[in-house]
């Protein structure tokens, strides 16, 4: 007979190296026990039906019973379990705990045991082998969800089985059965509250029902109280106790682990403790608690919060009363929960799914787009609903593909009365933007009304119509006013207007006014709200930041983005983040960083169409290789960027790349392509008011420039950068200035550029570029104060030294000469004499000998 090992459960690795640990030390001759406990439906018993699936050739398992003694004499290997022990009575759990503690070690038997947690008798088995179960992680839940559907259910609706199944498998499996096919799939609304799990959370209220009776009434007022509350705030106590919550009733619940009281708020130590006690109470006093909430809440909004959850039907009058305040200035969350319970009592079909459709944009805004979605699939299929389609793109534009979002946005906007439209154009723009579709993105400005009730968005729209038909200087103008009326605002602006100005501060190159708008956004997003902008403000930031050269602060705030962006389920704009710190990582030096957050931007952004985060990646990539001293490569990658055709970058980026393909193309000798993108730079150049572009124009001329007019060049290019900010791109041409000095062996001449160059990367922190300054100013026969000694190649010419390194490396003679600005000829007779010198016959044995350099002789490529 083969014996099969049974599935592993989800998510219990660590459990099942546990178990398997266990018989493992059996099957070795030796004797264990372990004690698993859980909450109700975690998998304490599927971990003992793994357990005994995996004890081979063992004699059959054995259940251990209440009042018989544990028997291991004589009997070889043996796995002897009990399941939910907190069951038996206390005399037969002390008599099993006592024959468990007299067990001899060189038994060979396992024994497993299950306990509930916070069950009485637990402190039995105090000192033996315990291992706690914790809920399932949203990735365990997805994939048991895909095994139980076959992969059928809904994304959407998937995500809110997972949340509202609280990691719990079992209570997930009672979900999933209690749905309908058409409800699993999408294609019929989902109920609210969803059924299923009525045994399980019997289970988790046993708990409660050991409790005195003010305890459990007290209970009740709170589970009753938290409904109109956001998830996870708890019940304002002080209001529990006006209701009629007796004081006396707290000190038992909290005794009993149940409830947790601090800071004036009583929270259930876990979310389904909350959830039984609410579904376990007799319909009337449910309802009875409700009302006796409704009559202690001072604020209107939860007290017909409170009476919506005792209605017992329909009622229009209520839900009318309900949704007109939740209209009022509130947080978003508790708005979204109003604005649900509204949508229930509603009996009108239409003005129910209005109300869906504003509760899931409350849920958005709060940061909670699970939620969101999850109120807009009660609302069934509803193919031409505005309100629906706009906050379904508005989500999609936040994780989905960027031409989902767009048309969801301008379906909506057809739809949608004129002063609700607005949101949605400009929504479906900024998909359009994200997917570099410049004809896209005028074509949904354009379709915004002339927005005379806000004069900033409407000098915004006709600036960038006018930029992007070609009208630079119109447009410019426009752009302007718009920066012009936001100096002059109060401080307590909305955070979309100061986003936009710093998309036109950037468009007319006021990068240090991008970067005050990004502070203002960031401070309005932190003070007023709304949460779901706080990722799209920090990227805004950070990268006005990059584009002012403050490298550091791109980084520090982007990487704060990241982390709002995971948490409030922005991969979008997370995609972007990456890209921004794989730029600010390409300005470190940090080819490691770069690369790993630059693979990241791509992953995201080919799915989901995302072609400006895509470009900044590439660039960033790009950035590196030319720091590592791989024109070649650096030039390779982006030359589809810059040059015409369907694989461009995008259209407000690819132009930011252009020096740096100059650069790269110029080294490898593609002059033709060179020359191509420098003419189109210098068009864009003019039109920009970015005084940086004119400084790096002068350096892809003199990179281009015959032998006798670059030094000219080359200092003009200084001189523009000597007069504006920005000391990674100043040393970037000073670097390049006197390389070129140095090729043309005016070595005395070269090191003053070389100097201020070491200096202006090191000011910034980019390292591997201060690295080629410092291998430049070697080359050029300057000592560089705190260099390493070259340790065995310390009788050869700093020049000689470079090339050996690069050799070791595995470089060939062409890609050496190409790294240093040298002809193939001189490597040759260089590297003959580096042969010479050292006594070695190959580069295998050079590459040994500096391989023995411990260190020293880590390659500074220039």
């Amino acid at each position: 007979m083969t014996l099969q090992t049974p599935p592993e459960p989800f998510g219990r690795r660590a459990e099942i190296a546990a178990v398997e640990s266990l018989v493992g030390r059996v099957r070795a001759g030796h004797g264990g026990v372990l004690v698993l406990t859980a909450q109700p439906g975690l998998g304490r018993t599927a971990l003992v039906e793994y357990a005994r699936g995996i004890c081979g050739a063992f004699p059959p398992a054995r259940p251990l019973l209440p009042a018989r003694p544990v028997r291991y004499e004589g009997e070889g290997p043996r796995l002897l379990h009990a399941d939910d022990v907190h069951h038996w009575d206390p005399a037969s759990r002390a008599a099993l705990a006592a024959d468990l503690r007299r067990m001899p070690g060189p038994a060979p038997v396992a024994v497993l045991l299950t306990f509930a947690e916070h069950r009485v008798g637990a402190d039995e088995f105090a000192g033996l082998s315990t291992l706690r179960l914790g809920p399932l992680d949203d990735g365990a839940a997805a994939s048991l969800l895909d095994r139980l559907t076959l992969g059928a259910a809904d994304p959407v609706v998937g995500a809110w089985l997972v949340r509202e199944a609280a990691g719990n498998p079992r209570l997930l499996t009672a979900l999933v059965a209690a749905l309908t096919p058409g409800q699993l799939t999408g294609r019929a609304p989902l109920p609210d509250p969803l059924p299923g799990g009525e045994e399980l959370l019997g289970d988790h209220a046993l708990r409660v029902d050991e409790l005195p009776g003010p305890a459990r009434a007290l209970l009740l007022l709170a589970a009753a109280a938290a409904e109109h509350e956001p998830d996870g705030a708890g019940a304002d106590l002080a209001l529990v106790l006006r209701a009629g919550g007796d004081p006396a009733g707290l000190a038992p619940a909290e005794a009993a682990g149940v409830v947790v009281a601090a800071g004036g708020r009583l929270h259930f130590t876990h979310p389904l403790l909350r959830r039984a006690v609410l579904r376990r109470a007799a319909p009337g006093r449910r309802r009875a608690a409700h009302l006796r909430l409704a009559r202690a809440c001072r604020d209107r909004l939860p007290r017909l919060t409170q009476l919506a959850c005792a209605a017992d039907d329909h009622d229009a009058r209520l839900a009318a009363s309900l949704a007109a305040a939740a209209a009022a200035h509130r947080p978003h969350a508790e708005r979204s929960t109003a604005l649900a319970r509204a949508a229930a009592l509603t009996p009108h079909t239409e003005t129910r799914t209005d109300r869906l459709a504003d509760a899931a944009e409350a849920a958005r805004l709060a940061g909670d787009p699970v939620r969101a979605r999850a109120l807009l699939a009660r609302t069934g299929t509803v193919p031409a609903h505005g309100g629906v389609h706009r906050v379904r793109g508005l989500l999609a534009l936040a994780d989905g593909p960027a031409d989902d979002a767009r048309e969801s946005l301008l379906t909506a906007a057809a739809l949608l009365p004129p002063a609700r439209a607005r949101r949605a154009l400009i929504g479906a723009a900024e998909a359009a933007w994200a997917m570099g579709d410049a004809a896209a993105y005028r074509d949904a400005l354009t379709r915004l009304p002339p927005c005379d009730d806000d004069p900033l968005l409407e000098a915004y729209r006709t600036g960038m119509c006018a930029v992007l038909a070609g009208h630079t200087t119109e447009g410019h103008a426009s752009l302007r006013r718009c920066l012009a009326g936001l100096r002059g605002a109060g401080r307590a602006e909305k955070a979309g207007a100061l986003l936009r100005a710093g998309v036109a501060a950037l468009v007319v190159g006021e990068v240090e006014v991008a970067c005050e708008a990004g502070v203002r956004a960031l401070a309005a997003v932190r003070a007023y709200g709304p949460e779901v902008l706080l990722p799209r403000a920090l990227e805004h930031l950070a990268y006005g930041e990059l584009r002012a050269g403050r490298h550091t602060s791109a980084r520090a705030h982007a990487l704060e983005g990241l982390r709002a962006a995971r948490r409030i389920g922005q991969p979008n704009v997370a995609v972007s983040l990456h890209a921004v710190l794989a730029l600010a990582a390409s300005v470190e030096g940090d080819a490691d960083a770069c690369a790993a957050h630059a693979a990241a931007a791509a992953a995201g952004a080919g799915p989901h169409g995302l072609a400006q985060a895509a470009t900044l990646a590439v660039w960033a990539v790009a950035r590196t290789e030319l720091a590592a001293g791989r024109p070649a490569d650096a030039a390779a990658r982006l030359a589809p960027l810059v040059a015409p055709g369907p694989r461009r970058g995008h259209f407000a980026v690819r132009m930011l790349a252009v020096p740096c393909f100059v650069e790269a193309a110029v080294q490898v000798g593609r002059m033709t392509e060179a020359r191509r993108a420098t003419a189109e730079f210098t068009r864009w150049a003019g039109a920009t008011a970015d005084g940086l572009a004119s400084a790096q124009l002068a350096r892809c001329r003199a990179l281009l420039a015959s032998p006798s007019k670059a030094a000219a060049a080359y200092e003009s290019a200084v001189a523009h950068h000597d007069r504006l900010p920005g000391e990674f791109e100043r040393g970037r041409t000073q670097l390049l200035y006197g390389q070129w000095l140095r090729r043309r062996r005016r070595t005395r001449e070269a090191r003053g550029p070389l100097r201020d160059a070491l200096v202006s990367f090191e000011r910034c922190g980019a390292r591997a570029w201060a690295d080629r300054s410092r291998a430049e100013l070697r080359a050029a026969g300057e000592a560089v104060a705190g260099e390493p000694s070259p340790g065995p190649l310390s009788a050869l010419t700093p020049q000689q030294q470079r090339i050996a390194r690069h050799v070791a490396e595995g470089a060939t003679n062409r890609e050496v000469a190409v790294r240093l600005s040298v002809s193939h000829r001189t490597v040759d007779h260089h590297l003959r004499n580096v042969f010479a010198a050292l006594g070695v016959r190959s580069r295998v044995e050079l590459s040994r000998l500096l391989a023995g350099e411990g260190g020293s002789g880590v390659v500074t490529v220039g």
